[in-house]
């Protein structure tokens, strides 16, 4: 509940998000460069730190599998008048391709919106194939979708 003052009821929001491969001063230009072209006082640029006891749990232990310590970008666009939308979700893809150069391969599946399924596989990695299989034991009609889908596999 930390944060919920900063993503108000009501707020329209698009995100992109992407693990970083480095933060170099490139990317911390870049950053700079892109939020100041942001078009909403509500929007920001998030850097989580990626380190500790994440790093210490090994890639196939769990579904997650990006466990090398470094940083995961968020380029959260919000707004409250829809009359902002295209703005504000020109600058969230615009400023996620310009980082497209710094970023690494993985994303963090919690932060894929709905136009990103073909990404899920690279949410999860080396662990997408297990995860499919175990999705085809256990929902082999797929009727669990409503989420960053895993799609059921043999």
């Amino acid at each position: 509940m930390m944060l919920d003052d900063g993503f108000p009821r009501g707020a329209l929001n698009y995100w992109k998000s992407a693990f970083l491969s480095g933060l170099g001063d490139d990317a911390i230009r870049t950053m700079i460069d892109r939020f100041a072209q942001c078009p909403t006082p509500m929007g920001a640029l998030m850097l989580e730190h990626f380190h500790g006891a994440v790093t210490r749990v090994g890639v196939t232990d769990t579904a997650f599998p990006h466990r090398d310590e470094g940083h995961n970008l968020l380029v959260l666009g919000q707004w409250t008048d829809p009359k902002d939308n295209e703005a504000c979700i020109s600058w969230a893809q615009n400023t996620y391709t310009a980082m497209a150069a710094f970023m690494g391969s993985g994303r963090y599946v919690n932060y894929l919106g709905e136009d990103e399924q073909g990404e899920v596989p690279a949410a999860y990695g080396a662990n997408y194939r297990r995860l499919a299989q175990i999705k085809a034991k256990y929902d082999p009609d797929n009727f669990f979708q409503m989420n960053q889908n895993i799609r059921p596999s043999a």
